[in-house]
């Protein structure tokens, strides 16, 4: 079959069933978007790269499937970067396709090149530049494989603005052939049998859930698991979703932002059972005071995190596809009743979570944010998506939103972008149209991508935006507050900023919510209408994430807070 190198590259996403791109064009990519025009695939402008980049992480978080973006050469190339290393940390499967300058004036210099292959290799689980048309479908077919399977992560293909106008005999493979990779991660099942002989000797073990669990789509079998043993279960912020938030023997986030019970039933554990997690600092604080009394299980996909933060003395390296059913069928063979092993340690944990919950203070004068969260965490069905930028506002949703289900919650978890919200919020609501998708927001976060309103709005893409609006840069400055002696370097952001005037003049419907005895009522009524709308709530700027493990200190050094002080 004759085609040129951009009708090659849409007729491999089409084999790839990709539902929809994001992207901006550019001079490079004239040729891909005329292909486009052609075909009519579809395509979602937004308004700047990054949003682009963020929309189809969204969309990938929310669906499990490859999100693909496009943009052009050079400084549209280079706008994708935050995005890249956005999904790198948190291993997120992207495809995104640059346009580059052709063949002849690769190399040197010429207008709105950049080396994007040289700039993203640390950022991606591989990339390509293809310089010959024929060599597109090999390149995509393996992209996709390369994303999808393992430990998921971005794919850069960088392509020469005259692949596209080449003509091909157009032959997409059915297999893929790569030396060294070969995209099975089954591991060694002596390594499960260690396991299921140290837990037969624990009398407090903990399982420690991450988005690794999420991304392997093994929540469902895990909480067998849960059901099958009654193992208490602590989760990172990735892992939030994959057991229902007010399930008991649940505790919570574990870690700098943690439960008390969380953090406690780590320190306290003989057992820690690590499940898709990278034991990030965030999560471990002090290293030589982490699970000072456990011994440590580590179920991941990639050998480089084994032994990296912390050391494993059972690791079971495999994709958890393989290794958690495996589990499952030895705890089911055994003879061991593991649900009346650990009924001590149980109460303990589930004794001290109810007596150290999330807690704040409340105050008729004004809208606390905690309070926020949790009302609308009430007013939304099982199946709501939670985008979340980051900041004060992402610690208290993932502290006071009522997760159920896996995919549900979705946030910039290892690099911590401000801005990924509102662009990643769209990606998911068109992966998961059929759901209502809810964005939390800083007013700093969202001006970092609030163009991506005009996206929102003249896509009719129903979104609603929580805009948590406190006036500061709010972690930045509680970290002032707290280390800094309170001097607040550019960190005042002065509320000079309609947010509503704002929204309404890209198009989106708005409304603000000042007083406590409106934010059920206006609450309900606005996440209830029809299309995107913004939702400013005003709310206090001192108000501090507690509890709080300092950087660097151990996890039994809490700062409390709420009525818990």
């Amino acid at each position: 079959m004759l085609m040129n190198g951009a009708q090659a590259v849409l007729e491999s996403l089409k084999r790839e069933n990709v539902e929809v791109i994001f992207g901006y064009p550019g001079g490079a990519v004239l040729d891909l978007y005329d292909a486009l025009y052609k075909t009519k695939y579809p395509h979602i402008l937004t308004r700047h790269e990054q949003g682009a980049v963020h929309a189809a992480d969204g969309y990938a978080r929310a669906t499990g499937k490859v999100g693909v973006c496009f943009a052009t050469s050079g400084p549209g190339a280079t706008n994708l970067i935050t995005g890249i290393a956005t999904a790198n940390m948190d291993s997120i499967p992207l495809v995104c396709f640059t346009g580059q300058v052709t063949n002849p004036l690769i190399g040197k210099d010429s207008f709105q090149e950049a080396d994007i292959v040289g700039i993203t290799t640390p950022i991606t689980k591989h990339n390509y530049l293809v310089k010959k048309a024929a060599d597109l479908p090999r390149v995509i077919r393996e992209a996709f494989f390369i994303a999808s399977t393992g430990r998921p992560g971005p794919v850069v293909i960088d392509i020469a603005k005259d692949v596209f106008t080449t003509e091909i005999d157009y032959e997409y493979p059915e297999k893929v052939h790569l030396p060294g990779y070969s995209g099975d991660f089954t591991g060694d099942e002596s390594q499960l049998a260690d396991v299921m002989e140290v837990l037969g000797e624990a009398k407090k073990p903990l399982f420690f859930i991450g988005g690794g669990l999420t991304l392997a789509n093994q929540a469902a079998l895990f909480r067998e698991i849960v059901d099958k043993t009654h193992i208490p279960v602590v989760s990172s912020l990735m892992g939030l979703g994959c057991i229902p938030s007010a399930q008991e023997g649940f505790l919570g986030m574990v870690g700098m932002h943690g439960s008390y019970a969380a953090n406690m039933a780590v320190q306290e554990c003989d057992l820690l059972i690590g499940i898709g997690v990278r034991f990030d600092d965030r999560v471990i604080g002090k290293v030589a005071a982490f699970a000072p009394e456990a011994r440590i299980v580590h179920f991941e996909v990639d050998k480089a995190e084994i032994n990296k933060n912390v050391v494993a003395d059972f690791p079971v390296v495999g994709d958890l596809c393989w290794s958690l059913p495996i589990f499952a069928r030895l705890l089911q063979e055994s003879a061991v009743d593991y649900k009346g092993s650990y009924d001590a340690w149980r109460s303990h944990v589930i004794e001290m979570n109810s007596k150290y919950p999330f807690a704040y203070k409340t105050n008729d004068s004004y809208i606390m944010p905690q309070e926020l969260i949790e009302k609308v965490s009430q007013l939304v069905d099982d199946d709501t998506v939670i985008v979340t930028d980051v900041g004060q506002h992402q610690m208290w949703a993932a502290q006071f939103f009522n997760s159920r289900k896996p995919r549900q919650f979705l946030t910039s978890g290892g690099l911590g972008t401000m801005g990924y919200g509102l662009p990643a919020a769209l990606g998911a609501k068109l992966g998961q149209p059929d759901k209502q998708v809810v964005l939390f927001t800083g007013d700093g976060s969202i001006m970092m991508n609030c163009q991506e309103m005009s996206t929102a709005a003249d896509n009719n893409i129903d979104v609603k935006v929580v805009l948590l609006h406190n006036r500061v840069l709010g972690m930045v400055t509680q970290w002032q507050r707290m280390f800094y002696g309170k001097r607040y370097s550019q960190t005042l952001l002065g509320g000079k900023t309609d947010f509503v005037k704002l929204a309404e003049a890209m198009g989106m419907a708005a409304c603000r919510i000042e007083k406590p005895e409106d934010l059920e009522p206006m609450l309900k009524e606005a996440l209830a209408a029809e299309g995107p709308m913004l939702i400013d709530v005003m709310l206090p700027g001192n108000e501090d994430v507690l509890p709080m493990v300092a950087p660097g200190a151990c996890l039994s050094d809490m700062v409390l807070g709420g009525d818990k002080e």
